[in-house]
């Protein structure tokens, strides 16, 4: 398999570093952690100018066409300076939401304007009880002639604070059991609360309230009741997502590190000559080279027709991202000595946003759990059981014969 870049993407590459370094280095998400809407709506259009907030969807909503390794790529060069604007939150989760559930007049509806960068959207999916599984909702849609009532509680909605529509998830009672539906809701629908809070890494998100919020027919995506597959997929691609913004902050924190150790002097000599801190180095080294290769994987088996070769590939890479990246943030405040236990330094911005990402869309544990589940990996213990007892068996008469 061949994994060099394409000319269109090592473009895409190049110009996403250079807007990186440029437009948005990591002062200016310091800046913005106080900033009550967390990011600029300016730059946000000027994203949509440059059409990467389109890079996923297809040319008939306005889109570039491409794969989602694509908009992978993108997103490891807007975590290298920990770039703010939603573009996970709007893009990955609520746009693919749509794009997967949605018709084609709906798609066009809400796809278009945020694609141009002039909307922002947020995926209200997690509830209080429910942890990791987007399937356990207790929020309710009733059908009332031509309308839907939605009424619930979703918390830590990505990007909800200031989100121009909610794309929501509800049970639907007429689908029966386990029918779960999604529906888009906008800002100012009577009977929604929305109540911003901060999070730990600097960003925004809102805790949202439905009391009889009503929405028309037409803001029901898809079959109301048959959402959730593509619930499902939506999280792989969040996870996906997250493990490439993850590699981002795991390169850049190696690469000041390196640089760091390079030109600190203790003892009379840069502390990058002690042989011990090389070692460290270069286990930050190793972790950061497998995170690549499994953000690699998980890009590309994402559309694989095939559930658990999918599912097997991003909870490889998320597992790696908790293990790995963590390890790589971990040993960049400690090589930084004392300064980077401040606030004044990046490399704690950095920590605190791996620490994000390792727990959103599902975090270690769950995607263990998960990966060892499957089919493809239960049959190959089973044949591994059945190879050994066979062995077993040989040795027995092998033994009773002599």
């Amino acid at each position: 398999m061949n994994f060099d870049l394409s000319d269109d993407q090592k473009l895409l590459v190049e110009t996403a570093a250079s807007f990186a370094k440029k437009e948005s280095p990591i002062d200016r998400m310091r800046r913005l952690r106080d900033d009550p809407i967390g990011y600029e709506p300016a730059m946000w259009r000027h994203m949509g100018e440059l059409g990467w907030l389109g890079i996923p969807f297809p040319d008939s909503v306005g889109g570039y066409g491409g794969r989602f390794i694509d908009a992978a790529l993108l997103i490891e060069q807007l975590g290298a300076t920990l770039v703010p604007e939603p573009y996970i939150p709007s893009v990955i989760l609520a746009g693919m939401a749509i794009e997967r559930a949605g018709d084609d007049q709906q798609k066009k509806r809400w796809l278009v304007p945020m694609i141009e960068g002039k909307t922002a959207m947020a995926l209200a999916y997690a509830e209080r009880h429910s942890r990791y599984d987007v399937l356990d909702v207790a929020t309710r849609a009733e059908r009332k002639g031509a309308t839907w009532s939605i009424s619930g509680e979703k918390v830590f909605v990505l990007g909800g604070h200031n989100a121009d529509h909610l794309v929501v998830s509800a049970g639907v009672a007429e689908a029966g059991p386990g029918g779960i539906g999604l529906f888009v809701v906008a800002r100012d629908t009577a009977g929604l609360t929305v109540d911003p809070i901060a999070t730990m890494d600097g960003r925004r998100a809102a805790m949202i309230r439905l009391d009889g919020a009503t929405v028309g027919e037409d803001c029901a995506l898809g079959e109301p009741g048959a959402a959730g597959p593509a619930l499902e997929d939506v999280m792989d691609l969040a996870s996906a997502a997250a493990c490439a913004e993850g590699l981002g902050i795991a390169r850049t924190v190696l690469a000041m590190t390196v640089e760091y150790l390079k030109t600190r002097e203790q003892f009379g000599a840069k502390i990058g000559s002690f042989q011990a801190l090389q070692h460290r180095a270069v286990d930050m080294f190793i972790e950061v080279e497998l995170c690549h290769s499994t953000v690699i994987y998980a890009g590309l088996a994402i559309d694989d027709p095939d559930r658990d070769e999918r599912q097997a590939a991003v909870s490889a890479a998320k597992v790696q991202l908790c293990q790995g990246g963590r390890f790589v943030v971990r040993q960049g405040i400690q090589l930084h000595g004392g300064i980077g236990c401040t606030d004044e330094h990046d490399v704690g911005l950095y920590f605190k946003r791996m620490q994000v990402l390792g727990a959103l869309f599902g975090d270690e544990v769950y995607h263990t759990e998960r990966f060892s589940r499957l089919s493809s990996f239960t049959a190959d213990i089973a044949d591994a059981s059945k190879a050994a007892e066979q062995a077993a068996n040989s040795q027995r008469v092998s033994a009773a014969g002599e």
